[in-house]
């Protein structure tokens, strides 16, 4: 082939793995001259995943979130990829490989990306089914569709990937053995001081640990049904997973006479040149020196070496540290350079810590000036500075014992060069450097210039605090904490969740803040918890966090009340659910409103009837509509080339399309479409948040538009799309906003704060300039696959529905409120203007009634009646308390239903919080905010609420209560204001 009238080389890549994806990457990348095609052979039926984080898994049972790349991407950088295909044969004569379905392809170079296979003893028995290995997502999905008939599973293997495989297995419910043939856990990395307290650990997490065991049989007959030990002992497990190492698969590098290591590998000079100077190696099928890596960061450096030398850059592979530091079952582990003191004259400094559950062991010279080693246990903070002293090969600068008290010290950071980023070898100084001199400002642009990041993501937490740290030293004013209760923006929370998969707030608040959240972040990391993992806003653990629409799943209006939105996608409705609506408005008395979104409000339906409405609308196929949220919308359209002579593309079809793949994706803020069938605009595409205009082409895609309070014209884009790439890019833009948008922030304002502007958006989105374009896809591809409708979970779950009931101790309601008539229908009357400060009220009455009655405990309830960490209201009389279940705190709080400001029984609807210590609760009308200690309005206005002490004793929940006439008399004085609300 030629280019430039040049002739173009062909690259043969075999294996698609984790290395030969990133060879692949950087050669195609790199490639300025197209001077090669590029070929590549994987034998899996998926393209290039991460096999370091294969445990995550288990934790959705969904492949997405572990892609690399998918053939697309492959595609837009010219790469040939065959899927499914494994090479059988390299005929090296002829420069040509074989493979299994037959194709031959000649090579100029080939390159062996092979990896390794799973080393699994030859012992009898070990064919029997239930017997499995730990290498690729099939292995975990034929692990998981065993154990379903299985109580208990053995695995093989006491190392870094056996430990991750017993973690597994004991998350599916199974009892979890691991059986090792050394006398320690994980031999090769931690010593017996370190291991004896990894085991400890884990076996506290009911894990059964069997060290120095040799397994002579597989027992069973045809499934396996135990092991037998060489010792006589025996294990009766119902499944057995091996994971006892790794063996290069260098079959093919045999077959075809190159040479081998000792221990297996194919054998490579530091360039990576096999002993055929046509043939290259890289990854874990290579041996360098008589090593084969069994890591993925030695294997990414090969890939760039091999890379380099092809493109002219002559470049070495000189070794790699074997350097490891994990998270194990929860415990942090970290071992580099030598932890056992191998080294003549070596000397050991320990520290042990057994009620902290921290050992920490340092190898240095025998005269104590240079470090040569270390293991870290329980707490490995200090991994990445002391790594980079082993590294450096510098004399210490402080005694050897302040490298155990003091870690991190001032002494240390200022002599050497911490790494940052394994996958990638980036160091601290090459970040800080890079801050300064490229003036970065956001993660994402110190990813794109430093790589680092961009491999595990692990280091992202780090990378977030030395931008931060460079951007104070210049004078930048960093200050972008959500709350009081987190030192993060919502950018970085999202990143933190993401990287450290943490789905409850309240493991995210543990870990990364402090006191027990409020209005403010409570909502927001609920959202960014949705849009990422996307599991249901009213399960126990995020219901509570809801602003109380969502906690309602409908928009709270005057009065109390809420108003019911179902999905119409794409304003396309039948006659026959018009006619449902309309049956239903009028059985349950609501106000009917065709709103701008092409959809049917109905208004006035109190909280207790909203499951009932639902049931019914569900029953007809209707779905949510999501106006509650700070979410995808509608998107509008016209009638387009179904009907209007204009028209010239498919718009209402197209916008149920996007509508329904979008449908419930939460988001800083509330999102808004449309798709116009033509140049004419009818659906005012241009004004939304994405808007695609038909073309005869295709479409335009438009972005960032608002039509609000400040409106704004989108901005186009990309031009005369298909619609499968309209969605393509779409899938890329609400992700790439939803990561990076600060809360309550529209798209538009966020494309105006966005330096670069639209040219830059459009550079990362259509031109995938940060190389995050697929992982935008597969989030999104996530989200779509998971959705569910909420209502339906509501209406399906009597557990959920009950948290509906107006009061939690009784089965009667009340009104409420107080409605008038006008052009035929119903709506809530006007707020009174009389409105008279609480302080400036007579005080209320003592309490001690005439007839001697005072205060009292009145038995309101379970525990189980009221939400952890929410409340709800009981009924007193006639009057309304509000009960609240301060779950992080450990304590109980109540205080009149009735918010003074509006004078409307909702407070049990609002989000607890607490003020510098102070719990408080925040109306969800209006978000003023109260003690529930002393009562006072923590928003600085005259207002107060009347809190009452409660008590818990067994199960049952206690109030201690005026007499209900004094109740009532108190809840007749308060008045509302005339204060227009923000």
């Amino acid at each position: 082939m030629l280019v430039n009238g040049q002739s173009r080389q062909t690259v043969v890549v075999v294996g698609n793995g984790m290395v030969g994806h990133r060879f692949c990457e950087r050669l195609a990348d790199q490639d300025t001259g197209n001077r090669f095609r590029i070929v590549t052979f994987g034998e899996e039926r998926r393209a290039a995943y991460d096999r370091v984080n294969l445990s995550k898994y288990f934790e959705n049972r969904d492949a997405e979130p572990l892609k690399l790349a998918c053939p697309t991407s492959y595609a837009e950088r010219g790469i040939i990829l065959h899927l499914g295909d494994r090479v059988t044969a390299i005929d090296r004569k002829r420069r040509v490989v074989v493979s299994a379905q037959g194709r031959e392809v000649g090579y100029d170079v080939l390159v062996l990306a092979t990896g390794s296979a799973p080393f699994v003893p030859s012992v009898p028995g070990v064919d029997k089914k239930g017997v499995f290995v730990y290498r690729t997502i099939e292995d975990l999905e034929n692990i998981l569709d065993y154990s379903a008939a299985a109580s208990s599973a053995a695995v093989i293997g006491g190392g870094l990937l056996g430990l991750e495989a017993a973690k597994a297995v004991r998350d599916m419910g199974l009892e979890a053995h691991v059986v090792e043939f050394a006398p320690r856990l994980m031999p090769r990395q931690v010593d017996e001081t370190g291991s004896k307290l990894l085991l400890e650990k884990i076996e506290r997490m009911n894990v059964r640990v069997h060290l120095g065991k040799s397994t002579r049989e597989f027992l069973g007959n045809g499934s396996v049904e135990g092991l037998e030990f060489a010792d006589g002992g025996r294990l009766d497990v119902d499944m057995v997973v091996v994971s006892a190492g790794i063996r290069p698969r260098d079959e093919l590098a045999r077959a075809c006479g190159l040479e081998l290591g000792p221990r297996g590998g194919v054998v490579v000079d530091g360039a990576m040149r096999t002993s055929d100077p046509a043939i290259y190696a890289v990854g874990e099928v290579a041996s360098h020196q008589g090593m084969v890596y069994g890591l993925v960061a030695p294997g990414y450096e090969m890939a760039e070496v091999a890379a380099a030398n092809l493109l002219g850059s002559a470049r070495t592979f000189t070794g790699f540290d074997m350097s490891t530091k994990l998270k194990l079952m929860g415990v942090d582990v970290a071992s580099f350079g030598d932890p056992f003191a191998e080294t003549a004259g070596a000397k050991a400094l320990t520290y042990e810590d057994p009620f902290g559950g921290v050992y920490k062991k340092l190898v240095l010279s025998a005269d104590g000036t240079r470090l040569l080693g270390g293991v870290l246990i329980g707490d490995a903070s200090d991994f990445g500075t002391l790594l980079a002293l082993f590294k450096s090969g510098k004399p210490l600068a402080v005694p050897p014992g302040d490298l155990l008290s003091a870690g991190r010290s001032a002494a240390l950071e200022g002599e050497i060069d911490a790494q940052v980023c394994s996958c990638n070898n980036v160091g601290e100084r090459q970040i800080r450097a890079a801050i300064r001199n490229q003036k970065l400002t956001t993660i994402a642009e110190v990813k794109t210039c430093t790589l680092a990041g961009t491999g595990c993501g692990g280091c992202l937490p780090r990378v977030a605090d030395l931008l931060k740290a460079e951007l104070k030293a210049a004078g930048t004013r960093v200050d972008n904490r959500l709350c009081e209760h987190f030192p993060h923006s919502r950018q970085e929370l999202y990143q933190i969740a993401l990287i450290q998969r943490i789905k409850t707030f309240d493991a995210l608040i543990d870990a990364h803040g402090s006191g027990h959240g409020c209005e403010v972040c409570k909502p927001a990391v609920a959202s960014i918890l949705a849009s990422l993992w996307n599991e249901n806003v009213l399960d126990p653990s995020h219901a509570t966090l809801q602003d109380t629409n969502d906690r309602f799943l409908a928009n709270i209006q005057r009065g109390g009340t809420y108003s019911v939105v179902p999905r119409v996608p794409g304003g396309e409705i039948t006659p026959e659910k018009l006619i449902v609506l309309g049956e239903v408005a009028r059985k349950y008395g609501l106000y009917t409103k065709i709103t701008g979104g092409q959809r049917v409000d109905l208004f006035g339906a109190p909280v207790h009837l909203l499951p009932e409405i639902w049931a019914e609308l569900i029953a007809a196929g209707f779905e949510s509509g999501h106006a509650y949220g700070k979410a995808v919308r509608t998107v509008k359209s016209c009638v387009g080339s179904s009907w209007c002579r204009y028209g010239v593309q498919d718009s209402v079809g197209f916008a149920i399309r996007v509508e329904m793949r979008y449908r419930g994706l939460r988001a800083p803020h509330k999102l808004k479409g449309a798709v116009s069938g033509c140049v004419r605009e009818c659906a005012e595409a241009q004004g939304k948040d994405f808007g695609l205009i038909a073309t005869e082409k295709g479409y335009n895609l438009y972005v960032c538009g608002n039509g609000g309070a400040r409106p704004r014209h989108a901005d186009l884009l990309a031009a005369d799309l298909d619609e499968d790439t309209a969605i393509r890019y779409l899938d890329r833009f609400l992700m790439y906003y939803i990561r990076t948008a600060d809360r309550l922030t529209r798209t538009s304002v966020w494309l105006d704060n966005m330096e670069g502007g639209i040219e830059y958006l459009r550079d990362v989105i259509v031109n995938d300039r940060l190389g995050i374009a697929a992982e935008l896809e597969r989030q999104m591809q996530a989200q779509v696959d998971s959705y569910q409708c909420e209502w339906k979970a509501v209406v399906d779950d009597p557990e959920k529905r009950r948290f509906f009931q107006q009061f939690a101790n009784t089965d009667e309601v009340t009104p409420g409120i107080e409605f008038v008539s006008e052009r035929g229908q119903k709506r809530p009357a006007d707020w009174p203007t009389d409105f008279v400060p609480s302080d400036s009220l007579e005080p209320p009455r003592p309490l001690e009634e005439p007839d001697g009655l005072g205060p009292r405990w009145v038995h309101v309830g379970s525990v189980s009646d009221f939400p952890k960490g929410g409340g709800r209201a009981i009924k007193h009389g006639a009057a309304e308390i509000a009960v609240f279940r301060f779950e992080s705190r450990d304590e109980w709080y109540a205080c009149q239903n009735t918010c003074p400001h509006r004078r409307e029984s909702v407070l049990s609807r609002g989000i607890l919080g607490d003020q510098q210590g102070v719990a408080k609760v925040a109306c969800p009308q209006h978000k003023k905010t109260f003690s529930l200690e002393s009562g006072a309005c923590l928003s600085g206005e005259a207002y107060r609420i009347e809190v009452f002490p409660v008590k818990v004793e067994d199960d049952d929940v206690f109030v201690e209560l005026p007499p209900e006439r004094e109740m009532e008399r108190r809840s007749r004085k308060t008045r509302p204001c005339t204060v227009d609300c923000v």
